[in-house]
């Protein structure tokens, strides 16, 4: 039964298109933010004083995802926005549903030029010690721990 359902649904697409809209229209709906691990030569990780978060100013540059925009893009845009900063994207570093019905993505990006001047959503910006953080939302430590256990991970296997 299930075979000749679904062969019948190779041949007609179409036939699941309202199924598929009544069905998205239930499921809960989430938005996504973007955040960015950038490490300077010296192995220090880059943090930004957010002006509009008051309980932890200190964290990582990062926002939120653009309708029909590719999280990779998305951090890269935000990183050129915030710090005019132009960076790519090598690899997540973590993805955590941080809020209800809010994910978000870290992803392990490398510098391409020197930071410019900063956005108004930013005080000031820092290159700090991986051991002698601030205090950071859950999501940003976990999110520098995992690229710096990542990034040793490559260094030995390197060496193998």
């Amino acid at each position: 039964m299930t075979r000749a359902f679904s062969h019948l649904l190779r041949r007609f697409p179409v036939l699941m298109r309202m199924p598929y809209q009544l069905y998205s229209r239930v499921q809960p709906r989430f938005t996504i933010g973007v955040a960015a691990v950038v490490f300077n030569v010296e192995g220090r990780v880059l943090l930004v004083e957010h002006a509009y978060h008051p309980r932890f100013p200190w964290g990582l540059p990062g926002g939120w995802i653009n309708a029909d925009e590719e999280p990779a893009a998305a951090i890269q845009r935000e990183l050129c926005e915030e710090l005019q900063l132009d960076a790519r994207a090598s690899r997540v570093v973590h993805v955590s549903k941080t809020a209800p019905r809010h994910i978000d993505f870290a992803f392990h990006c490398h510098a391409l030029k020197p930071i410019g001047k900063l956005s108004h959503e930013l005080l000031d910006y820092q290159w700090a010690s991986v051991e002698d953080l601030p205090e950071l939302k859950r999501f940003h430590r976990i999110a520098i721990e995992s690229a710096v256990m990542l990034a040793r991970g490559s260094q030995e296997w390197q060496r193998v």
